[in-house]
Order: C-alpha cells, then structure tokens, then sequence
C-alpha cells in the first residue's frame, strides 16, 4: 500500500520540498491620511473652514499641470474637471473630507483649482427656504397626489 500526499507536493523540487504557490494580487494598503496632508489638519489659513458645499473646479493651469502632480492631487484635480462640492469629491475619491479640505486648500493656492464658497446671507434668507419648501411640496408622491400644503 503507497500513500500519495497532496498533488502540489508532488510538483516538489529534487529535494521533494513543495513549490510555493503564487501569492494572490492584494490591493495596495491605503495611505494615512496625515502622510497625505504631511500631517497638518487644515489648511493654514485664518479664516473658517472651506464648507463641505463649497465648489471645486479645475483650472486651465491645473489640467496643463495635471501630470506634473503628486498622485492625490492628480485625482483631485482631474475629478474635478466639472464643478463638484467638496463632500461629493471626498466621497468620490473615497478620501476623508478634511484631507480633501487641507490637499484643496493646497491645489487652489497653487492656481490648479478655483473653489466657490456658498454665500452664506443667501442661505440664510427665510424667504428662500420657504420658496425650497413649497417647492418641495408640489412635488406629486408616488400615487401622483401632492403633499399636504398646510
């Protein structure tokens, strides 16, 4: 009676060690984000911080720098093409927002983003929010009947 092992064993060198098996394609571990921001958790500047609606667009000068750029800031300013909030670019590219704040922050200093921040005296207006409410309200629901307008 012979015994017979596994059939990768069989595979073996001479010396009947096994040949090792090619290790599966496992994804890159992902950066820290303080590596990305060379661990500052803003911008530097002295004013609030860039609001999560605030929106991001590339610039002429940052498309014709775009592969001049370090990786993070090639995706930022590429996604960036047309106008995004900066919540939708964080999510995006899948980054924390405010490592996508602090690399903003960055790329529009250098002219390779413009960024338009919300005015907040329009935000604030009642008579804008009411006109967004009733808006909202003439929306049918799905039996196409409209909501209750009281």
């Amino acid at each position: 009676m012979s015994v017979v092992g596994p059939p990768h064993e069989a595979a073996g060198d001479a010396e009947g060690s096994p040949e090792p098996e090619p290790e599966p394609r496992r994804r890159a571990p992902a950066i820290r984000p303080f590596l990305l921001t060379t661990g500052r958790v803003s911008a530097g500047g002295t004013g609030p911080p860039m609001p999560v609606e605030a929106q991001v667009v590339s610039t002429s000068a940052g498309l014709l720098a775009l592969h001049s750029l370090t990786f993070e800031h090639q995706e930022i300013v590429a996604a960036s093409r047309r106008p995004l909030s900066l919540a939708e670019l964080a999510a995006g590219l899948r980054l924390h927002l405010n490592v996508v704040r602090v690399l903003v922050e960055d790329l529009r200093a250098a002219g390779h983003l413009a960024v338009h921040r919300p005015n907040a005296a329009i935000a604030q207006d009642l008579s804008v929010l009411r006109r967004v409410i009733d808006g909202l309200r003439a929306v049918p629901d799905s039996r196409d009947t409209l909501r209750d307008t009281s």
